[in-house]
């Protein structure tokens, strides 16, 4: 009796565990509508193909007479799908159409997402000769102003001040950051010095010659600054890896600059001719590694890192249009994906009821707490990351009702064959837990190992399929866990299925006619003939499996020799 109870208690737990996990999501969800925020909803966000959104045409800027080669708009086309990925716009499409570049983001783009997009020019990094705040010096002040100590000498490296001719001092003290000052596509000479401002337009810059481009830097990941004593702390942080040239030049650069004073031992980084961010060298970095720190927090850091990371392109792009689009299947085409899902649940439940009778509420429960689980996961990203739901990611739900079917019919199989072989109900269910359970990890295991390829090898659509085919093989495994497998423990204390009854899916009787009647077992009528039991047992034991065949071997072994 204590052994029953502790079942009972332990199947209990474990859909509270379950209520608890699914209640949290909509409660999170709806604090956070409830808290002013107008983008959360418990609606699913749909993709271009279902929506519509905003599409821009970038064409690229080269001079008279150059012409653009294929693998420049190729390495472009994947630099800028890594930039719209990074921002979380999910189901976007990048595409070429002739010497143009097609973004299609659904939905409204924000501000940050479209000037992500708009940066075409080339990473560059550039030595800092003299910096102060982006307003104009007075022009009745600009004669008087404090002369840069320069000389005639030509510069001796990419910090020294002579680069600082009095044209460039003056355009300099005239510039006023809170206006235009740069043209539309405008290329700068590398091997002058810059004149120019902040992203943010709070500081003015005069900055030396380029000494190293976007394709020296190979990675750059925002995460937490490491304590002395490698502990994590709660500050954000840029970091930065070079490749092997890079890394080398950086270390030359970071010798020259570790030694000056400030603005000389800042190196900024520029896209678009404006500097996204001037860190001082605050030592020598050898080894390809850096770091950013500063005001950051969660959100600046993981901007300024996909800027650093997604920055370079092999060539520059002006903004030709940007228009909205509409949706590209509609409303029609989502009401057939969701009618051709509720066939295959209706007809997967038809089967369940036929072949299990009242054991199919169990089917239903799981089908349905898959559900309810899979759309508050979806809501629940869609709030967090902004996915986007497609008709493919639509068929890798539908997918996912074979995949839930899968596991409860390799469950109930194994709880019968044990019934089979003359044990309890309660005795059945734990044994063919078991049993079952490596079957179904084995099997949700392919399934996603099968949906992460997909998702990292593939763009598009098929990333949507796969992103769905992989959520919900991983909620299948929580309802097997917290839901499927607990009923059926709480099932062996109600008489109706403990006894047996014939509507109860485990009655013995009807799973024992002719032929399999458990593992190594088969029955026959007296009415059959010899020789077809001999034929029918040699092809039952062909079909048999290695676990059969050698609990059909123990089954031998086991009997007295009287029997034989």
């Amino acid at each position: 009796m204590s052994e029953k109870r502790g079942i009972s208690a332990a199947a209990r737990r474990s859909l509270v565990w379950l209520i608890v996990v699914i209640a949290a999501i909509p409660a999170l969800i709806g604090a956070n509508m409830l808290a002013g925020d107008k983008n959360t909803t418990f609606t699913p966000k749909l993709a271009l193909d279902l929506q519509g959104g905003t599409q821009i045409m970038l064409t690229p800027v080269v001079t008279a007479g150059v012409s653009v080669k294929p693998e420049q708009l190729v390495q472009a086309v994947d630099i800028i799908r890594q930039r719209v990925d990074s921002t979380g716009a999910s189901e976007s499409q990048v595409y070429t159409s002739g010497n143009n570049i097609i973004v299609a983001i659904p939905g409204v783009p924000d501000d940050s997402t479209l000037a992500l997009i708009k940066s075409s020019a080339k990473l560059d990094f550039r030595a800092v000769l003299v910096a102060s705040a982006g307003t104009a010096t007075a022009a009745s002040k600009i004669g008087s102003a404090p002369k840069i100590a320069t000389s005639s000498a030509a510069p001796a490296n990419p910090s020294d001040l002579n680069w600082v001719s009095k044209d460039l001092q003056k355009k300099y003290l005239a510039l006023d950051c809170s206006k235009q000052f740069r043209k539309p596509g405008q290329v700068d000479d590398p091997k002058k010095p810059l004149v120019t401002c902040s992203r943010d337009l709070s500081e003015k810059y005069i900055l030396g010659p380029v000494e190293l481009d976007g394709s020296a830097l190979s990675d750059a990941q925002s995460g937490n600054v490491s304590g002395a004593n490698g502990a994590v702390t709660n500050q954000y942080c840029v970091n930065l890896t070079f490749n092997a040239d890079g890394g080398k030049k950086f270390g030359d650069i970071t010798s020259r600059l570790y030694p000056l004073k400030d603005p000389r031992n800042r190196f900024a980084v520029t896209i678009d001719g404006y500097v996204l961010t001037a860190p001082t060298t605050n030592s020598v970095i050898t080894g390809g590694q850096a770091q950013i720190t500063g005001n950051f927090d969660a959100k600046s850091s993981k901007t300024l890192a996909d800027q650093l990371k997604y920055g370079s392109l092999p060539i520059n792009f002006n903004v030709q249009s940007q228009e909205n689009i509409s949706a590209t299947l509609g409303s029609q085409q989502l009401q057939a994906g969701l009618l051709a899902g509720l066939i295959g649940l209706l007809l997967v439940i038809l089967y369940s009821i036929i072949q299990y009778r009242a054991l199919a509420m169990i089917t239903v429960g799981s089908l349905a707490v898959a559900a309810v689980t899979t759309y508050l996961m979806i809501v629940l990203l869609a709030w967090r990351q902004d996915y986007r739901l497609s008709l493919s990611g639509i068929a890798g739900l539908i997918v996912s009702i074979g995949i839930t079917a899968d596991s409860f019919i390799v469950y109930f199989e194994r709880v019968r064959d044990e019934l089979r072989e003359g044990k309890t109900l309660q005795t059945a269910v734990e044994a063919g837990w078991k049993r079952a359970v490596r079957t179904i990890l084995v099997s949700d295991g392919v399934n996603f190992l099968a949906a992460a390829t997909l998702y990292i090898l593939t763009v598009g659509n098929v990333k949507g399929f796969a992103f769905t085919l992989g959520l919900t093989t991983i909620v299948d495994l929580f309802v097997v866990f917290l839901f499927t497998y607990p009923m059926l423990r709480l099932l062996t204390r109600v008489k109706f299925f403990s006894s047996g009854h014939k509507f109860s899916g485990f009655d013995v009787n009807i799973m024992s006619g002719n032929g399999y009647v458990g593992r190594g077992q088969f029955r026959y009528s007296p009415e059959v003939s010899s020789s077809k039991r001999l034929k029918s047992s040699g092809e039952a034991q062909r079909r048999q499996t290695i676990a059969e065949r050698k609990a059909s071997s123990n089954i031998v072994e086991s009997q007295p020799e009287g029997d034989n």
